[in-house]
């Protein structure tokens, strides 16, 4: 089953798949809903879930809930985010593999087998990026959830009353943020997150 809300994607990824003769298309879907929903109707071997779903859904919204449902589902993140925080939260979530979108052509119908046999994959790149950032301290909850507000544009007074926060609060939180990312300022906390895969824009 093939997840993704760009229609073209499942549609090569389809044409590919049928190039193989032990590997067959049997359902795909746009969003988050409809492939739990489609995943309960086909039980595939192998599910591929990207991250960014259509209706704002959350590609590993999807995989915690089919994995709670389903405990031995195979299911390979294809996405475009490289981010090393994003890539956790997907494998702790239970995903199998964690695949780049640009070696889909040279590498995926490779990377289905070796899962179907039971083998887990990070793409390197990712993995490197994960063995950087192995000791660096992790980002609350509420530390993300003011990020999030930075990235909106949001100055520390809004922020404050958003979350229903002391502004001297949210500017400790701020500083904690740019110290753990090893940022230069707000904006650079913003990108490095980004790049990271702490939050999406």
């Amino acid at each position: 089953m093939v997840v993704d809300d760009h229609a073209l994607m499942r549609e090569g990824i389809g044409m590919m798949l049928a190039m193989q003769p032990d590997m067959k298309l049997v359902a795909e879907a746009a969003e988050g809903v409809e492939a739990i929903t489609t995943y309960r109707q086909v039980t595939p071997d192998i599910t591929l879930m990207d991250l960014q779903l259509s209706s704002g859904s959350s590609g590993i919204d999807a995989i915690i809930a089919i994995r709670s449902e389903y405990p031995a589902a195979k299911i390979i993140v294809l996405t475009t985010y490289g981010g090393e925080s994003l890539a956790k939260r997907a494998l702790k979530a239970g995903a199998r593999a964690y695949i780049l979108k640009s070696v889909v052509r040279t590498d995926l119908v490779e990377k289905i087998r070796a899962v179907h046999q039971g083998a887990c994959f990070i793409q390197p790149e990712v993995a490197n990026e994960m063995a950087d950032h192995l000791a660096d301290a992790a980002l609350t909850a509420r530390e993300i959830e003011v990020l999030r507000l930075v990235a909106a544009g949001n100055s520390n007074k809004r922020i404050a009353a958003h979350l229903h926060l002391s502004e001297e609060t949210a500017k400790t939180h701020l500083r904690s943020i740019i110290h753990k990312l090893g940022a230069n300022d707000r904006t650079h906390a913003v990108t490095l997150a980004v790049r990271r895969g702490i939050i999406q824009l």
